[in-house]
């Protein structure tokens, strides 16, 4: 062992040399176990990161508890993998390089796609790497050598692989229908990549005139409202229904369309409802989901007016060139003019935009490329239904079942120029126009043997190859050992916000695609998996995280300037103290409010780590203790280890319980670990922190060092060899503790394990060495209970000095009453640690309760009078006294004014009237004792 570590602890100057160490190394890095492989595996794959990611702080709490989850693993003797990569991300890095090219006056079609798409390559080289570097610092316990990206040309091949045989099985269709168009993308985007706000509109209502049809000698109109005037410019037909007979005398008759003068056909449609409205609606087939459905029961023509920036295109007429809501403006002004609009109402509406650019969606009629997903989506449901799939919190598994039972078919055709192009050609020859769907570029046309074919310009949705990463990682389409060994992967731990978009893809395309797999059974049964029956899923469970929110609860964002950095949190505070509170504060199913005084006091706990480490080697040589640490420190010799062994782990081996407090603190340490381990088996984060914090820092830092000091100090100790077991207990113990800790607080771990350790351990981290578990045998509950009694009574003579104000250094006589002869002798046995710890010159017991002795405080077990006496002036106490409780009056009157008063607790943040009603009770506390004290001193 060294002689000691740096006075301070700076977690910049260790954290970088680890994190480089880590991956140097190669600490983490797994093959695939050849066949016989007894060992259970934990597989967990990382959601990637979009190329053109930073770290925030979602991405913090996500790899903080994924890291946790897979260091604890290994430590417990599972084959580990964790999967890394990155997601080219379409759409974002095609905006991001686009953005650049704007900075230097130019367009992407300036360059052509070829030389577009060289530059996006250039890009990625440049700038893609950054949010994996950050997790290299962070520490990550990855395997770098698996790093994959979307595009990697295997992934790729996979990809079309996909797509052909979904295509040969019916599953991929092209055809014309509406969908989400992003007009600044120049994209069509899915359902799931839309968001709905709810927004202050206008409903207007139009009238359209009856061709040949009047009323009393009057022009006749039917009225139809809208939210979309602009739209009416591609009406095809006024839908009524069968039923209103407001409408039986127009069935079969036309309108003239206002501003076109185009006769449209008067219908008869399930469209239309009665109840709602005029009974009237325009049915626009090219603008409208529900239309297009109308349109194509009718036989209807389908008249797109805009392009694909939505400006009105040569269908519009005289509107052509405007964008959308110029026309809308023009078209209401025309209408206006000619008689035609008949009411402007307040109407809020739900306005989709498209989450990533913000522009407000158009629904348009496009030829796209469709996934049939019921198929798909049947076996999904199913995984999770029959318990193959579970998914944590309980809610999700319920919100994910209900999108899966009211899916649609997903258009996974983008109009961008950066992704996985779409592996199908078509024929340029007039008369024919065939589509070709092919693993690799046809040369010639099956129909009409045409040697000119060119490839569809669409890309792939980001989310198709993303959703197959499970197993395309993992090699398929070819059969591996890594899919024997590894799949299904064990835990996805995500964030909700990707539960469709990503979490069910991968179960749907899982389930369809390794139909059939089997994991290798001597590993799925070590793994606990054996009454699993399909082998298919892409995961055994997943874990839905919180979402991290500002200290006021509120969620962050650039606009509302609350956005936490990590890495500045980070520089301040070190990465441990950042991994802890994100633990510390994720209770399942509840959002985490960062606040930066939490991570401040896990500094502190780190800095208490590291001073009880100082303390250990300095008095380790002092005694001149020598640890043996290359043998027997886990039960085992390090030739178990190596041999791939789980070693054993429970309880702390070669500890030898001398005293109370040995007895104490070894049933502790095996009781918290019982603990941690459950805590971390379900997710419970917060628990395993807090367990870990509450043991070292009180504990072990506060209690137990403090107990055995006298032992230690081996000039007063009258058996020498009481101190070199004090010391090795010592050692061994903190040996324990840094490995419990380890998968929180990697870095400061492996700093004092190592330093334990001189730089030479059997194994080459702390990473590798086994995770504690309980012994049953070295669990004392008697131990534990008689230690209680003794620190309730050193705390409550801690308290009562601090309430006398007894200057720090005197010591005082304390007097003690107890009916039970067993705790009398307790004290007795323990009287030195009881008098140093509470500052005490003597105990004395007496034989009769304190019931009647002034200043007396009580318990169940016992009675204690702290015999201090000071001269105080009566009058000018009582008079100090007096104002005290005057003062906490007036305070205790103004805080009830304030939670009387309703405004105030309707504008007041939650977290202030909360405070205010904890100040109350303390208030009301601190009242109480004054009273008592006055009473106490004889006050009038």
């Amino acid at each position: 062992m060294p002689h000691e570590l740096p006075k301070s602890y700076e977690p910049g100057a260790i954290e970088l040399r680890w994190a480089d160490f880590w991956v140097r190394e190669k600490l983490f890095s797994v093959p695939a176990p050849p066949a016989g492989e007894t060992r259970p595996v934990f597989t967990l794959l990382l959601p990637p990161p979009n190329v053109t990611g930073r770290l925030h702080m979602g991405h913090m709490l996500n790899q903080t508890q994924m890291d946790i989850i897979v260091r604890w693993h290994r430590m417990r003797g599972f084959i580990t993998l964790w999967l890394p990569g990155t997601d080219h991300a379409g759409i974002a890095t095609q905006m991001m390089v686009e953005r650049q090219l704007a900075k230097e006056g130019k367009k992407r079609r300036d360059l052509g796609r070829e030389k577009f798409i060289a530059r996006v390559w250039e890009w990625k080289r440049e700038y893609g790497g950054a949010i994996l570097d950050q997790m290299r610092r962070l520490g990550a316990s990855v395997d770098w050598d698996r790093e994959y990206f979307t595009m990697d040309e295997n992934l790729s091949h996979a990809v079309r692989e996909v797509f052909v045989r979904l295509y040969e099985e019916g599953l991929i269709y092209r055809g014309n229908y509406i969908v989400n168009w992003c007009p600044w993308h120049e994209t069509a985007i899915s359902d799931l990549e839309v968001k709905h706000e709810e927004v202050a509109g206008k409903l207007w209502e139009i009238r359209y005139p009856v061709v040949d049809g009047s009323s009393a000698g009057k022009p006749e109109f039917i009225t139809v409202a809208t939210t979309r005037p602009e739209t009416m410019l591609g009406d095809t037909a006024i839908a009524v229904n069968a039923a209103d007979e407001r409408y039986t005398h127009l069935h079969g008759k036309k309108v003239l369309l206002p501003l076109m003068n185009r006769e449209i056909p008067i219908i008869t449609d399930e469209l239309a409802q009665p109840e709602f409205g005029t009974g009237a609606v325009k049915v626009t087939p090219a603008h409208d989901p529900n239309d297009f459905e109308a349109g194509k029961r009718h036989n209807l023509p389908q008249i797109n007016v805009m392009d694909d920036h939505a400006h009105m295109n040569e269908h519009a007429g005289r509107y052509k060139g405007l964008d959308r809501f110029e026309a809308r403006k023009q078209v209401l002004h025309d209408l206006r003019e000619l008689g035609f609009l008949v009411a402007e109402k307040d109407y809020t509406l739900s306005i989709g935009k498209c989450d990533r650019c913000g522009t407000v969606i158009e629904p348009r009629l496009s030829e796209q490329w469709f996934v049939k997903i019921q198929p798909l989506a049947d076996r999904a449901k199913e995984a999770v239904e029959s318990g193959e799939i579970s998914i944590v919190p309980e809610n999700y598994r319920t919100i994910y079942l209900n999108w899966m039972n009211n899916i649609h078919d997903w258009c996974v055709s983008r109009q961008l120029w950066w992704g996985h192009r779409i592996p199908a050609w078509t024929c340029t020859n007039k008369d024919c126009k065939e589509v070709i769907v092919a693993r690799e570029a046809p040369t010639t046309c099956p129909k009409c043997a045409g040697k000119k074919l060119e490839q569809v310009p669409d890309v792939l949705d980001t989310w198709f190859s993303s959703g197959l990463l499970p197993f395309t990682t993992l090699g398929w389409p070819e059969k591996t050992r890594d899919q024997a060994v590894f799949y299904p992967t064990t835990l996805l731990i995500t964030a909700y916000e990707i539960l469709f978009f990503w979490v069910a893809r991968m179960i749907m395309f899982g389930c369809h695609f390794m139909q059939g797999h089997h994991q290798d059974e001597a590993i799925k049964k070590a793994s606990g998996w054996a009454d699993k029956k399909n082998d298919s899923v892409p995961f055994r469970e997943v874990y839905i995280h919180s979402l991290v929110r500002d200290a006021e609860r509120q969620k962050m964002s650039k606009t509302k300037g609350n956005v936490v950095d990590p890495l500045d949190v980070i520089e301040r505070f070190g990465t441990d103290a950042t991994r802890f509170t994100l633990a510390a504060m994720a209770a399942p199913g509840t959002d985490i409010a960062f606040n930066e005084s939490r991570t401040e006091g896990y500094r502190a706990f780190a800095n208490k780590i590291w001073n009880a480490a100082r303390f250990m080697f300095m008095n380790v040589d002092r005694i001149g203790f020598v640890w043996d640490s290359q043998g027997t420190m886990w039960g085992q010799p390090p030739s178990a280890v190596q041999s791939g062994r789980s070693p054993d782990s429970k309880g702390i081996a070669r500890f030898q319980p001398v005293t109370l407090e040995d007895r104490w603190i070894l049933s502790r340490f095996n009781r918290v670990a019982a603990d941690v381990n459950d805590a971390l088996a379900t997710y419970r984060f917060h628990e395993g922190a807090n367990c870990i914090y509450d043991f070292f820092w009180g504990e072990f830092c506060d209690w137990y060092l403090e107990l055995i000091k006298p032992r230690l100090n081996i000039e007063d100790c009258v058996d020498k060899k009481l101190a070199q077991i004090a010391c090795s207990n010592l050692v061994n113990l903190f040996d324990a503790s840094l490995r419990l800790l380890h998968p929180v607080m990697p870095f400061i771990t492996e700093e004092i394990w190592q330093a334990m350790h001189d730089g030479k351990p059997a194994l080459k981290s702390i990473a590798l060495a086994p995770y504690p578990q309980a012994y049953e045998s070295q669990v004392d509950l008697a131990a534990e209970t008689e230690m209680a009694i003794l620190q309730d009574l050193i705390v409550g003579v801690r308290n009562e000095r601090a309430q006398l104000k007894v200057e720090t250094k005197a010591k005082v006589p304390l007097h003690v009453y107890t009916p039970e002869p067993e705790i009398q002798g307790l004290i007795q046995k323990n009287q030195r640690a009881v008098e140093r710890l509470a500052n005490v010159e003597t105990i004395l017991f007496v034989n009769s309760p304190l019931t009647l002795v002034q200043g007396a405080r009580h318990t169940a077990r016992f009675d204690f009078h702290v015999a201090h006496e000071r001269w105080i002036n009566l009058k000018a106490e009582c008079e100090r006294q007096r104002k005290e409780l005057d003062r906490l009056e007036k305070a205790i009157a103004n805080g009830q004014r304030q939670l009387g008063n309703e405004q105030f607790l309707a504008k007041a943040p939650t977290n202030v009237v909360e405070n205010l009603r904890k100040q109350q009770q303390e208030l009301a506390v601190l009242k109480d004792k004054t009273l008592s004290k006055l009473r106490e001193l004889g006050c009038q």
